[in-house]
């Protein structure tokens, strides 16, 4: 029998290849460039914004945005997702620098926390998120939307001394502190950042209402950035006693890479700060982000589904490349994906025009970048710390009772007394007493009738039952009175532990004393050994 051999035809290969170039070329053209630069547009001011939150220089903001554009897009499987700076972790990245005392050190724990976002999607552990409960997550991102706002005050009141947020949030109420700092303010605020706060702050109020959708030709956070230079310009030129200070106006080097810090490899042993300020940043970054792919998935007409372990990898890869070239860690974002599902975005194309449009924009228009007053960025973070602690928020979660509201009320005020670790863990303790509680309760069930004057006692056992209704079930056992009889029904449980099987055991014993009728279905005994 003869083979003949497979022939590859070079020319079916080119024209295949050429197609796709041809298709997804009108694909960028016709969705994906507009809406790179639409995500462009939204991503610019709130890249500098969450850096000034940071406390981090501003242009390790653009760096991050330009790296989650250019490189986890290409890694991704998400379509639609874009990443860059995140409101939620500004909390703990202006902790992590002040507490390490040096940006370059910074740049380890994030690298540390990529290297862990990266091991944990080759390890296929993207579904750990789904073990945390919502009441605690919303409880950790309403507590970092109050942080937020209580450190874009000062700014967009015209308070351009940085060190008025240098401690930790219990103590900015603390006599000496906020007096010392209250004193100066008179020498500091100005009335020209009140307005710009002022009018900005209407706009983006205004432009979130549903009869503004037609008023939307560029996005609100580009407008308020807009609308302030033209505010101190028109200062400048008519009212020069309400011009802006230069410490008041954003400040971009104009040749950006020159100025980068790189991470200082010689301390990453130094101390275990670095570690675990780089885990801290890694959990955090991780919920966020698989927080975010959920919802955008959900904004996805073509119901397409990321694949979260491979999100992780990409977002591990990033982060080490932010902590590589300098720039603060990110996350996949909500607003960003959503501003590329509304402007038509179609392939991951989007995202990285997105990133393309930040670099060129850096390059570029340096001078531009630095017009921007502070105030304009602070009240872009002022109403996106609004939006993670709206009153609504909380009577929501008042309304489902003490089982989900305790959880959330006390992660909020252990993370603004001490930080966002202790804050989620005792958060996660709450939880876990709740649902021990309740697995106390939902182990068996028994009910009892009478049959000619006799108790007839009758108890289930659930689907799993464990050690931690030992107690429980010890004293159901030794409440059932004399002379009666008792079932009990293992038949559909799934998993019952050795520990309440020896008790029915030992029951057994007891029951033939007390004169119990006793009736066992699906329930095996064990011996039981004294321990002395």
């Amino acid at each position: 029998m003869k083979f003949t051999p497979v022939t590859f035809d070079q020319s079916i290969f080119h024209n295949v290849l050429k197609r796709a170039i041809k298709y997804y070329r009108i694909i960028w053209l016709k969705h994906d460039l507009p809406a790179g630069l639409s995500v462009f547009l939204v991503a610019l001011p709130l890249c500098m914004g969450i850096a000034l939150a940071s406390g981090a220089p501003l242009y390790s903001g653009l760096l991050s945005g330009m790296i989650g554009g250019l490189v986890v897009s290409l890694v991704s499987g998400s379509q639609l997702g874009v990443s860059g700076p995140a409101a939620g972790l500004t909390t703990v990245v202006a902790a992590s620098i002040i507490s390490l005392g040096d940006f370059k050190i910074f740049l380890l724990a994030v690298m540390v926390a990529g290297l862990f976002q990266f091991l944990l999607g080759i390890f296929r552990l993207g579904g750990f998120s789904n073990y945390f409960p919502s009441s605690v997550i919303k409880g950790m991102l309403a507590a970092i939307g109050i942080i937020l706002i209580s450190k874009q005050i000062p700014l967009s009141l015209g308070y351009d001394q940085p060190d008025f947020w240098t401690s930790g949030f219990p103590q900015i109420f603390s006599s000496k502190h906020f007096l010392g700092n209250l004193e100066s303010f008179s020498v500091h605020i100005t009335r020209a950042p009140i307005i710009i706060t002022l009018v900005s702050l209407a706009i983006l109020i205004i432009l979130q209402q549903r009869f503004a959708k037609k008023l939307k030709v560029i996005p609100a956070p580009l407008l308020v950035v807009i609308v302030g230079i033209g505010i101190n310009y028109f200062f400048a030129k008519f009212i020069p006693d309400l011009t802006l200070k230069p410490t008041q106006l954003v400040s971009i080097p104009s040749n950006i890479f020159s100025n980068i810090s790189f991470p200082d490899f010689s301390k990453l042993f130094s101390t275990v700060e670095i570690w675990k300020d780089g885990l801290i940043i890694g959990i955090l970054a991780t919920l966020e982000t698989l927080l975010c792919v959920e919802a955008v998935d959900k904004l996805d007409i073509r119901h397409r589904i990321t694949p979260v372990n491979r999100e992780l990898i990409a977002q591990g890869i990033g982060n080490m490349a932010c902590g590589l070239l300098g720039a603060i860690p990110m996350t996949s974002v909500v607003v960003r994906g959503a501003a590329n599902a509304d402007a038509g975005g179609r392939t991951k194309l989007s995202a990285f025009t997105h990133g393309l449009f930040l670099l060129l924009a850096v390059v570029l228009i340096p001078s531009f970048l630095s017009k921007i007053p502070f105030a304009s960025l602070a009240a872009i973070l002022l109403v996106t710390g609004f939006n993670l602690t709206k009153p609504k928020l909380y009577s929501d979660m008042w309304k489902l009772k003490w089982k989900q509201f305790l959880p959330f009320a006390i992660t909020i005020v252990v993370i603004l007394c001490t930080d966002l670790l202790i804050g989620v863990s005792i958060g996660l303790l709450i939880s876990i007493y709740y649902i021990i509680q309740n697995n106390f309760r939902a182990d068996y069930k028994i009910t009892k009738t009478m049959q000619h004057e006799t108790e007839v006692h009758y108890m289930k056992l659930n689907t799993n039952v464990t050690f931690l209704n030992k107690v429980n079930v010890r004293n159901a056992l030794d409440q059932i009175p004399e002379y009666s009889v008792l079932t009990i029904d293992g038949s559909e449980s799934n998993f019952i532990d050795y520990d309440i099987l020896e008790i029915i055991s030992e029951f057994t014993n007891k029951a033939h004393d007390r004169h119990i009728e006793l009736h066992l279905k699906g329930i095996e005994k064990v011996s039981v050994t004294a321990a002395h």
